[in-house]
């Protein structure tokens, strides 16, 4: 096959159609300039990177923040868990995790190495699954991020089915950007590190080899050291979905060494997940409110200019699309926003035109460029991470300290906390660790156990009095449990420290499972116990219930640390 010259020059980007709405082409640009900057800017760099007047980016950033997608944190716009689900509507559309997933975490555990599942996007490669391995080196890409093809196992098998312009536009990156410095997630290459020649034809040769063997291998050819292994996923038309891959360090195996010890299991499992892909899909999962619409007007009305609805609008679309909604048609997509048949077309079509909506057949789909809004650094957020800001506004509200804890053995370990400055203030930092029968986070965290699980870790606990109010009975502690599961709170007042009161709530994560607590800590001495619980209760379970709306989000394709 004989492919255009690498001397072609890169071509200009299209216009946007007539039709294209230019409130969403900008709050695109805005939100992949903020992706650049690792999820935060200064609103001054925004206005810089984007080219956009002062004024538009303001207005971007309100009608974002509206959304959820952006907070603002004094002159810094910082991306929001929320943004989570734009890339979530793609990964349960395509419904490769959901599906392959299970089978790429059981070949990680079985192998004790990193499995990835990436899918093409145009002339990159793009992870849609990750089972990492925890080593001291070991696989660091994130679901979202995007490799170029060359560098990297999977690249080789999605280019055989390149045509003549999908080569031509690989030869144009490649001679627009030879240090790969627009794949951020790879390590830049340094003048004479390309693994292939100027003309390409070492890829070429890999694609080749690839098509020959049906596998294709990785020797360091992202950075030295990391191998991989990698075999093509095909859907039951025959059509190269995915590529699974097993990805080692040179200190462990060599490159043909992992082939041989992996290639037999990895191809089985690929059997299995082509199996699995066979399978009737999965119900439909709700799409999008049909109330959207009204919300926009109600948020136009009270933000006034502030508020952008085209931009609302064009984003609401994206979510349109989920399990069981892989391809819609316009009229699918209007009814499942409440937006005008009119609206939701030119939502489409500049969607389309910016390269996150593929049309074909009157049927639209998202395209794996969804996930460059933000999913690779959010899906890096702890726990701590996203509980911070809603633990920042709790005491703004409150004025008293705020803290999350998880549990750790028979303690409570502080992960996240915000304190109030007061003259009389409770000093605790992170990492620090109490007993847990003694604190209103810890109960609410051992409340939170299965109940016989529960009364097992207090019967093998030594209570102690730390005051005189501390409550040391198991029998008394017991049912202080059952009472905190009842109510779904836990008031515990100078039992860990004398004039120290303490008022927490559950964590739970998107399957009902307590995680974490959060608590407000205040001195005793300024109200009674009845007066704290109804001034600080309400607000306390709306900051919970906040994180908990994150966690859904953010935890739906990705494993959220809880340190």
């Amino acid at each position: 096959m004989s492919h255009p010259a690498p001397t072609d020059p890169p071509p200009s980007p299209p216009p946007p159609p007539p039709e294209a709405v230019g409130p969403l082409m900008r709050s695109l640009s805005v939100l992949r300039e903020l992706t650049a900057g690792c999820g935060r800017q200064a609103v001054g760099d925004l206005v810089r990177g984007t080219g956009l007047a002062r004024s538009t980016v303001d207005r971007v950033l309100s009608t974002l923040g509206r959304l959820g997608y952006v907070r603002t944190e004094g002159r810094d716009a910082v991306l929001a868990p929320r943004l989570l689900e734009l890339g979530n509507a793609y990964l349960a559309a395509c419904e490769l995790p959901d599906r392959l997933g299970p089978l790429a975490d059981r070949l990680a555990d079985e192998l004790d190495e990193s499995v990835s599942l990436a899918v093409p996007d145009g002339d990159g490669v793009r992870f849609v699954h990750q089972a990492t391995r925890r080593r001291a080196m070991s696989l660091a890409f994130r679901i979202g991020d995007l490799l170029p093809a060359e560098r990297g196992a999977p690249g080789a098998l999605f280019a055989d089915a390149w045509d003549a312009d999908d080569w031509r536009r690989w030869r144009q990156r490649r001679a627009a950007d030879p240090a790969d410095a627009g794949f951020p997630a790879v390590p830049p290459r340094r003048p004479g590190e390309a693994p292939d020649d100027a003309s390409g034809a070492g890829f070429e040769a890999r694609v080749a080899a690839a098509r020959s063997a049906g596998w294709s291998q990785d020797d360091q050819l992202i950075e030295p050291g990391l191998v991989a292994v990698a075999v093509p996923v095909r859907d039951p038309a025959g059509r190269t979905v995915c590529a699974v891959s097993v990805v080692s360090h040179t200190s462990r195996l060599s490159a043909d060494a992992l082939r041989e010890a992996v290639l037999p299991r990895l191809r089985d499992t690929v059997d299995a997940m082509e199996y699995a892909l066979s399978l009737p899909g999965r119900p439909a999962d709700a799409p999008a409110s049909p109330h959207a619409a009204s919300w926009m007007r109600a948020s136009k009305q009270e933000l006034g200019p502030e508020f952008v609805e085209s931009v609302a609008r064009g984003l609401t679309t994206l979510t349109a699309f989920g399990t069981g909604r892989a391809e819609l048609p316009l009229t699918a997509v209007a009814e499942a926003t409440g937006l005008p048949r009119a609206t939701a077309r030119r939502a489409l079509i500049t969607l389309e035109h910016l390269g996150y909506v593929a049309a074909g057949d009157k049927l639209f789909r998202l395209t794996p460029k969804v996930l460059e809004l933000g999913f690779a650094h959010l899906s890096g957020l702890t726990l701590p991470a996203i509980a911070q800001p809603h633990l920042a506004a709790l005491v703004e509200r409150v004025h008293d300290s705020a803290s999350m804890a998880v549990l750790s053995g028979d303690d409570i370990q502080y992960v996240a906390r915000v304190p109030t400055v007061r003259i009389m203030s409770v000093n605790i930092t992170l990492g620090t660790r109490f007993p847990a029968y003694a604190t209103s986070m810890g109960r609410v965290l051992l409340a939170g156990l299965p109940p016989a699980e529960a009364s097992a870790r207090l019967a093998l606990t030594r209570p102690e009095p730390l005051t005189r109010h501390t409550v040391t009975d198991r029998d008394r502690l017991t049912a202080l449990l059952e009472k905190v599961r009842a109510e779904g709170y836990a008031l515990v007042d100078e039992e860990l420290e004398e004039g120290l009161r303490s008022l927490a709530v559950p964590v739970h994560d998107r399957t009902g499972r307590v995680v974490s607590a959060v608590n407000v800590s205040t001195h005793a001495g300024r109200c009674s116990p009845d007066e704290a619980r109804e001034a600080l209760l309400p607000a306390l379970r709306e900051a919970a219930a906040a994180i908990e709306a994150d966690l859904r989000v953010a935890g739906r394709y990705v494993r959220i640390p809880v340190v």
